[in-house]
């Protein structure tokens, strides 16, 4: 009777310690890390719009499932924030292997219609990196993707300036992963090798 408990009170505490085990194995070599940025607890659809790009083209979301996707909210005449924000990015993808890199698309969105047509939008994300893609429309068509999106964009009168006007605009970057559920939102000035770090655990997910 004692040889049985014995080897019962043995047997558990073998599995026990496996089960402690291969979990501590899990969370250390294989459990993705904590993404950067805003963390979403529960992440949810990506909001599938439609817009434009180069040469009046459409261009959904959902044509990238399967990749992660950036998505950035800005405008050309920007002088600051928007290149900052595009260069962090490309500087990113470039410490990505070519594998790893053709696995993500960069969605730069502009919030000045008025001013940036389809083919400027296009032209001017794809001066950072040609597989980068500017996406616009109607004010219409802004204004329901970046309410859908949380982001906040308004014009500010701005006569010393050549431009005219500026856009006061949100400037985080929002990440979508393969499965198409909003992951993550990045804020501005966010370290690059936080970027590369989240991208390349996306990917592998």
């Amino acid at each position: 009777m004692r040889n049985r408990i014995a080897i019962f009170v043995i047997g558990t505490l073998l599995g026990v310690g496996l089960l402690v085990g291969g979990l501590w194995i899990y969370r250390t070599y294989f459990e993705p890390p904590p993404l950067s940025g805003i963390a979403l607890e529960s992440p949810k659809p990506a909001y599938d719009f439609e817009l434009k790009s180069g040469d009046d083209k459409p261009v959904r979301l959902s044509d990238y499932r399967g990749k992660v996707v950036a998505i950035y909210f800005g405008y050309t005449f920007c002088p600051d924030v928007c290149p900052k924000t595009l260069s962090d990015l490309t500087a990113a993808l470039k410490a990505l292997n070519p594998d790893e890199a053709a696995g993500v698309q960069v969605l730069f969105i502009s919030v000045d219609p008025e001013r940036d047509t389809p083919t400027r939008t296009n032209l001017y994300a794809q001066s950072f990196d040609p597989n980068f893609v500017g996406l616009t429309g109607s004010p219409d068509d802004i204004a329901r993707v970046a309410g859908a999106y949380g982001v906040y964009y308004q014009r500010q009168e701005a006569p010393n300036s050549s431009a005219g006007y500026l856009m006061d605009h949100s400037a985080t970057v929002l990440v979508v992963d393969r499965q198409g559920l909003l992951r993550t939102i990045w804020p501005y000035d966010s370290a690059r090798e936080d970027i590369f770090n989240d991208l390349r655990s996306l990917l592998r997910q």
